[in-house]
């Protein structure tokens, strides 16, 4: 049996825990204590029962994503900060209540092996938070907090869940030498060993990234300030990007530069909101825009707002084309919850009035993106992602697994004025980061204030920036046709460990069962199973 811990020092334990997450993330980067604070809260967790176990997953839950999620309040005030942080945290009080229950009911039969709750109930409880509610917010996933890990390397093959599950899994080794070293110096040794080869296989598979070159650039035009009026000078904001293209085009006239470059540009990509005036409808932005394409002379992809469909807005990736012919248009297929849309507006006004701020709905697109971009050295497509969308696994995968768009780049537009200078950004780069060893495709990732950089297919960095500056970059990218056994794979082992987690979890159910059945009367008692 696990051994007899205060409920105290448990508690203080599951606090701990989701502190040492909290560190394992941008801008922290201490990603070694992911594992470390896994192995500390399924400590304190296996075995205590499913009220316990829920209680001390909340502490962790809310140690964890009240810091991590911070920058969701720096503008909208501490009452929406606090009701995301607390539903990200019920989450995983639910998955610690899972680990309490079925530890309890199994540990005495099966001894050990009943630890491999742990990483399972890890990927589960990452899905469901991801999908649930109104569409989930996959943010703060362990697999984001491994872009400088070994561990990383994992989600070539099996996806974000896949490194969630590595991450997890070294962590339980470690909880299994820590609980063993004394009784079974055997299991011990055995289960840092496993915990040191994970890693090593992980470090040693290092994804492919040769490929044909192209040359990409990305403008940062900056804002005049940060918050949420960071658009109240919404042609500023544009000319921003004008401007900087127009010393992109002055750059690559640039003999230095020309030398290191092995094709000419072809592409050239602003962020999300560098266009908040309807470039469709307002003939002064969409000279703007004229005037960017035409020093540049290759397309330009905007991030743009579109009055349409009235009386909802669009949050788009327009694709201008020197010649001046209709833009191509990608609509965000996966708009923010309370953010962009107000689900329930007259429902959530009676907890804040800061609903009224998103005064428009963002409307929803239904179709993927994917733009064709002639280059030199040949075709190749360019496949948007807005904002946020960088963080749900389906829609990155059905984007970069578009039949006959093998060749492709993944971009993330996106805008990161509204939380000033606080770790979001990072965070949201590090997610791109896995996302391009996932997919084994080069990223630009490109911000209206930063940060913005070039990744390449193994997570590498190149020609990043930093926060609230106007800034430009011109990189070489790789562009591969292959598909990872990720892409390949989909999302069936994230699946397969759901599903290996509701058969433990059945058999716990039976195992309490058949305890209270076979429990003498005098101790029989009507308390709930779960405990």
């Amino acid at each position: 049996m696990p051994p007899r811990i205060p409920y105290a020092v448990r508690l203080l334990g599951a606090l701990v825990s989701g502190v040492l997450l909290w560190l394992a993330f941008p801008t922290h980067d201490l990603w070694w204590l992911a594992p470390v604070a896994v192995a500390l809260l399924g400590g304190v967790t296996v075995g205590v029962g499913g009220r316990r176990g829920f209680v001390l997953g909340l502490v962790a839950g809310w140690a964890f994503f009240v810091p991590v999620l911070s920058w969701s309040g720096v503008y909208v005030g501490k009452v929406p900060w606090f009701a995301l942080a607390t539903l990200e945290a019920v989450y995983l009080a639910a998955m610690c209540a899972v680990v309490g229950f079925v530890g309890r009911r199994l540990r005495p039969r099966w001894g050990d092996a009943t630890y491999a709750v742990i990483p399972l109930a890890w990927v589960a409880q990452e899905m469901a938070r991801g999908t649930t509610p109104f569409g989930g917010f996959p943010w703060a996933r362990l697999a984001f907090s491994q872009a400088d890990s070994p561990l990383a390397n994992v989600a070539q093959w099996f996806g974000a869940p896949g490194v969630t599950f590595a991450v997890a899994l070294v962590g339980t080794a470690l909880l299994l030498a820590a609980t063993t070293v004394r009784s079974h110096g055997r299991v011990a040794v055995a289960s840092i060993v496993a915990a040191a080869t994970v890693l090593v296989l992980a470090g040693l598979s290092t994804p492919e990234i040769s490929g044909r070159r192209v040359t990409v650039a990305m403008v940062q035009g900056n804002v005049p300030r940060p918050g949420l009026d960071f658009n109240a000078e919404r042609r500023a904001v544009l000319d921003n990007h004008v401007r900087g293209t127009e010393l992109v085009a002055e750059q690559m006239r640039s003999a230095d530069l020309g030398e290191r470059l092995t094709e000419p540009l072809s592409l050239v990509v602003w962020p999300e909101n560098s266009s908040d005036i309807d470039p469709i409808r307002n003939l002064d932005a969409a000279a703007q825009v004229q005037r960017a394409i035409s020093a540049v002379g290759v397309p330009v992809i905007v991030g743009a707002v579109l009055q349409e469909p009235q009386p909802e807005v669009s949050n788009v990736s327009l694709l201008y084309r020197p010649g001046g012919a209709e833009p191509e248009r990608y609509v965000k297929n996966h708009p923010v919850p309370f953010a962009e849309y107000i689900p329930y507006r007259s429902f959530f006004r009676n907890f804040s009035d800061k609903v009224d701020l998103v005064t428009k709905d963002f409307t929803q697109g239904t179709e993927l993106g994917a733009f064709r971009i002639d280059a030199p050295s040949g075709a190749y497509w360019a496949l948007p992602t807005i904002c946020f969308e960088v963080a749900y696994d389906g829609l990155m995968r059905e984007s970069v697994t578009q039949p006959g768009k093998d060749a492709g780049l993944i971009l993330v537009q996106t805008n990161n004025a509204t939380f000033g200078y606080t770790a979001e950004s990072e965070q949201q780069f590090a997610i791109s980061r896995i996302r391009a060893i996932e997919h084994g495709r080069s990223v630009a990732h490109v911000s209206t204030v930063g940060v913005s950089g070039f990744i390449g297919p193994d997570g590498s960095v190149s020609g990043k920036t930093g926060l609230f500056t106007a800034e430009q970059r011109i990189g070489s990218v790789a562009i591969r046709t292959d598909r990872t056994l990720s892409d390949t794979l989909g999302p069936w082992p994230e699946r397969l460990a759901v599903l290996v987690l509701l058969g433990l979890c059945a058999a716990a159910v039976l195992r309490a069962r058949r305890d209270r059945v076979n429990r003498p009367d005098s101790t029989r008692t009507t308390k709930d199973p779960v405990d």
